[in-house]
């Protein structure tokens, strides 16, 4: 081992030797004074392209220029939001969310994306504890809003209907079939709410004052669980998100061409790996970012692949696993497409060779977290990628294997995966002491067991985190242990994994009953979990057992249970 151990040290890098041809070693971030400056060069470049589509109504890169400057103005001018008040968005793609994502970064706001899926018991959290003063927001959540308002520092609302970019008539007829035929729209009342139309109406009036924005200045606090189940919000600068964007552009260069590009974009903007890589690296590329408002009708997701030709698209295995399983999947042409990109969660190799074989096209993986803006690793796209490991570390990145005292192990046996690099956070949003739990002398610690193979690929062995992978989702035992204990009928409760084809896992609750309510169901279970979680952490799974394996100190095994 201290031979080996050795010849790792003389060669930090062996994944270098591997890298594909025309990808650098290193970024270079000069050309970029902060993320803004990534739009400003794109919209000048690729005007008259198309940036993002939804539905049939496109935006170009001349167009969302214009929607954002006035946005900007708004939230400057109108709302009164100065450089570094935190704003929420919580919309799915939609074309409005590139609009407010990159007005309020050329406000100098800080972004705190929020799933519009969460409850309003999620969402007082993450409103409450990072300070937001203003959200955009979606009409068909904002009943949820309304019950947590008073709770929250927010003073400003702007509620958007997915309709609003839309051309007349197409507009209206939109809103009004969500509105008044599906009835997804509940009632609710925010007298003092701005629509979004509205809003870009007063900005377009409004003289925009330049802010200035460095580097160092925080762009997004991005909720994630990361090694304990509480949400805290990883701060990510405008340097951590610049250097990964162009991390990832730097890494496609053997593929993409500029001006060229079309993307099926079906995973959220809010979720960090798509805006990231879709609406931010391959913004470099003049990139059209195709927007799938529902990835879950898998009916209108196939008709959209259908009626436009793409060349690239990034997903998490259970998407690629349930389009395949769409008999329409079938008569999609892709003749174009290039290759396809897995993140969030592991890629089975079931998924990855029935993918290949249906259209003709590479499907690789990648690895990242939220803590590192969150590409880490990711399989050339050169036709040299590797199944069954998550590629090769980024340009400009170091990763690392240390055993539980800290020490670097050898190449080739298993320790926690380390990273360094300039995409890796500042830390967790008035967390300190869970900061230092996670980075330690310029490393992050991810959670994560793995080992660097001869060639220098990285492959993950497991997980240590006890966290949950629900679809690519993060679900954290504690949230969900905590909203079951509630229910009177509950003695005790511990959560854990179960392998599903599906959804790669699934939650699996194990409950101790209370003496007196040897009645209490599993239906029961699962009902009182819905009123404080969202679907995907809700439990799919319920066993009841007269007493759970513990530590001498009463500590639940959770392991055991798996």
């Amino acid at each position: 081992m201290r031979q080996a151990l050795m010849e790792a040290k003389l060669n930090p890098k062996p994944w270098l030797n591997r890298y594909p041809t025309g990808v650098p070693h290193d970024i270079d971030t000069s050309a970029y004074r902060n993320l803004n400056d990534v739009l400003e060069n794109a919209c000048r470049k690729f005007g008259p392209l198309t940036a993002f589509s939804n539905r049939g109504t496109s935006l170009t890169y001349q167009d969302l220029e214009k929607q954002i400057a006035a946005m900007a103005a708004f939230f400057q001018k109108e709302l009164n939001l100065k450089k570094g008040d935190r704003i929420a968005l919580q919309m799915p793609n939609l074309l409005q969310y590139p609009v407010a994502l990159f007005g309020a970064l050329r406000a100098g706001l800080i972004v705190v994306n929020t799933n519009p899926l969460y409850t309003a018991t999620e969402m007082a959290h993450q409103f409450k504890d990072s300070g937001c003063k203003a959200i955009v927001i979606l009409a068909n959540f904002a009943s949820h809003l309304q019950e947590i308002l008073k709770d929250t520092e927010i003073e400003s609302v702007v509620v958007t209907e997915v309709g609003d970019l839309f051309p007349t008539p197409k507009k209206w007829l939109v809103n009004t079939v969500v509105k008044h035929v599906k009835k997804m729209i509940p009632e609710f009342k925010l007298p003092q709410a701005y629509t979004f139309v509205k809003a870009l109406e007063i900005g377009g009036g409004q003289r925009f004052d330049p802010v200035e924005v460095r580097r160092e200045d925080t762009a997004f606090l991005q909720y994630t669980g990361g090694t304990t189940g509480i949400s805290k919000g990883a701060i990510l600068t405008h340097d951590n998100v610049l250097a990964n964007l162009l991390q990832i552009a730097n890494w496609m260069t053997p593929l993409l061409n500029e001006g060229k590009e079309v993307c099926i974009t079906a995973l959220p903007l809010y979720h960090i790996f798509s805006l990231t890589v879709n609406c931010l690296a391959f913004m470099t590329y003049g990139c059209h970012n195709v927007l799938i408002t529902n990835p879950r009708d898998f009916k209108d997701f196939i008709k959209i692949m259908k009626a436009q030709p793409f060349t690239i698209m990034t997903g998490v295995n259970t998407l690629y696993n349930a389009l395949m399983n769409q008999a329409e999947f079938k008569e999609v042409d892709f003749s174009k497409l290039k290759c396809s990109v897995g993140g969030a969660m592991a890629l089975q190799k079931t998924v990855i060779e029935r993918w290949k074989s249906l259209t003709g096209s590479s499907l690789i993986e990648g690895y990242g977290l939220t803590e590192a803006s969150p590409v880490v690793c990711c399989n050339p796209i050169d036709g040299t990628d590797k199944a069954g490991t998550i590629g090769l570390p980024v340009p400009s990145t170091m990763v690392k294997m240390v055993d539980d005292d800290g020490n670097e192990v050898a190449h080739g046996e298993v320790g926690e995966l380390c990273v360094s690099g300039p995409q890796v956070m500042k830390g967790y949003w008035n967390r300190p002491e869970e900061t230092a739990k996670v980075l330690r002398d310029g490393w992050l610690k991810t959670g994560d067991i793995a080992l660097l193979d001869p060639e220098g690929f990285v492959k993950i062995v497991d997980r240590k985190k006890d966290m949950i992978l629900v679809s690519g989702f993060n679900v954290y035992p504690n949230e969900v242990e905590d909203a079951i204990a509630s229910h009177p009928g509950v003695l005790e409760v511990a959560v854990v994994g179960q392998p599903d084809e599906h959804s790669g896992e699934i939650v699996r609750a194990v409950v101790v009953k209370r003496p007196g309510h040897e009645s209490l169901t599993d239906k029961e279970i699962i009902e009182h979990s819905k009123k404080s979680l969202t679907n995907y952490k809700v439990p799919r799974a319920v066993e009841f057992r007269t007493e759970l394996p513990k530590t001498n100190v009463g500590k639940i095994l959770r392991r055991a249970l798996r």
